[in-house]
């Protein structure tokens, strides 16, 4: 009796299925991942490519333009006509780079712990010693009198951070430019950075420049700057002035950093963040390619990916990580509804004194569709850049916020002074405070 399965006598037929069956497959698939990959990479510049029906016409970033208009708070639309469907095509890094960062294990998880009150070690300074001090974020100067949210120490679970070392933190800078690249929240860790740093430097041996688009402090025995330059919305925009910022529209170049980047290009360290601004309604696009000033509109979060997009260029064209270190500071939450962690309440972060003690918890006040979005843009720059996730340890301390203890530059109204909830800044954070931390964790990855 033949031994050979049953199946095996119609060997002309299956098999020959089979194989096609197989092939056919096999070139489904390759089909699709070839699409998806050009989709990733994005086809040079000027091709379309079509999605369920919209068309998208792919643009490479940061092409020098010559005679193209700085924007500027004067700057504005001839005309506004619905979004074009443009995308940005960044250059990927090496795929050996995404490689290393996806396969690479921390040996324990900082971004993930809790707040433990400590009023040993904390504050590492005193507010009213350090002459940078930002009169939006001296709390206890503007009559704050609880100082308890100066004294919280963040513990990652089953491990420690690297205990704050402050002449350390010099060595790290010496004869480097570390500058903070961002918006309001941006500028306040970099002024608990000048903080945390300046009492060591005598007096005659440091300087800072004016309130400008860039800001610097200098150290001159370490030969070393701690620098903040105001990007708001990474690109270029008409809201690129550092005080004179409050416009009735934002308009951006999405497809361009190189105003921005010719003054951190040459920085050492560089620590970015974006997210704020983004969440203020629809923004005005003015590519560059476009003339006649005809700008398109787009929701905050599509045009934050298309910035994010264009300065993911210049990262992953410019960095090389041994000699460049990129950071980038994920959103920072705020807290405008005492609901979300008292149930029943309606006030917001004012006068809240303690933190947020329930695990896990997550407000409104982070965006999880940006999150992704970040994340997603972070993922293919690999090695490139090193993520400093402060939003879900910002979550808990809604304690930590100026509320009403800090200078408010308009005139407040009779009935905004009768409810202080109505006006209390709930997206800052009080020095030292909060964004001390984020500095900390700066000085672990250094």
């Amino acid at each position: 009796m033949s031994l050979t399965p049953r199946w095996s006598r119609k060997k002309p037929h299956f098999p020959l299925l089979a194989v096609l069956l197989l092939v056919f497959i096999t070139c489904s698939i390759l089909y699709n991942e070839f699409n998806i990959q050009q989709i990733h990479e994005s086809p040079d510049h000027g091709s379309a490519r079509s999605t369920q029906g919209i068309s998208f016409t792919y643009v490479k970033p940061n092409l020098p333009k010559g005679a193209s208009e700085v924007l500027d708070r004067f700057s504005s639309c001839n005309s506004t006509k619905s979004y074009s469907g443009k995308k940005i095509r960044w250059v990927n890094p090496d795929a050996e780079s995404v490689r290393r960062r996806s396969t690479r294990q921390e040996s324990c998880d900082v971004f993930s712990g809790k707040w433990v009150f400590d009023n040993q070690s904390y504050p590492l300074y005193e507010e009213s010693s350090c002459p940078y001090m930002s009169d939006q974020l001296a709390c206890h100067k503007h009559g704050r009198s609880d100082l308890q949210y100066q004294h919280w120490r963040w513990q990652p679970h089953n491990c420690n951070l690297k205990r704050w070392n402050l002449i350390g933190m010099w060595e790290k800078l010496r004869g480097k430019r570390l500058m903070f690249v961002g918006d309001s929240l941006n500028r306040g860790q970099w002024i608990s950075m000048v903080c945390l740093l300046q009492s060591v430097i005598p007096a005659n041996k440091k300087t800072m420049t004016p309130n400008a688009q860039l800001t610097i402090f200098r150290a001159e025995e370490y030969n070393a700057t701690v620098e903040f330059f105001w990007a708001p919305l990474m690109v270029e925009s008409n809201s690129d002035d550092p005080v004179n910022h409050r416009l009735a529209e934002r308009i951006i170049r999405p497809d361009s950093v190189l105003k921005h980047s010719s003054q951190w290009e040459h920085a050492d360290i560089l620590i970015f963040n974006s997210y704020l601004w983004w969440r203020q309604g629809p923004v005005k696009l003015l590519w560059c390619s476009e003339k006649n000033r005809a700008c398109e509109e787009l929701d905050g979060l599509e045009a934050m990916e298309l910035a994010m997009s264009t300065w993911a260029d210049w990262v992953a064209s410019r960095v090389i990580p041994l000699k460049k270190r990129v950071f980038f500071v994920t959103m920072s939450p705020t807290h405008f509804w005492s609901q979300e962690w008292e149930p029943g309440s309606e006030g917001n972060c004012y006068n809240q004194m303690r933190p947020i003690t329930t695990e896990g918890y997550w407000g409104s006040g982070s965006d999880l569709p940006t999150m992704r979005m970040v994340d997603k843009v972070l993922s293919h720059l690999g090695s490139k850049v090193s993520v400093i996730n402060i939003t879900q340890l910002s979550e808990y301390r809604k304690d930590g916020h100026p509320s009403i203890y800090r200078k408010f530059w308009e005139t407040l109204s009779p009935q905004q002074l009768a409810n202080p909830a109505s006006y209390s800044d709930c997206i800052h954070w009080c020095l030292p405070g909060v964004p001390d931390v984020w500095n900390e964790l700066i000085f672990h990855f250094l």
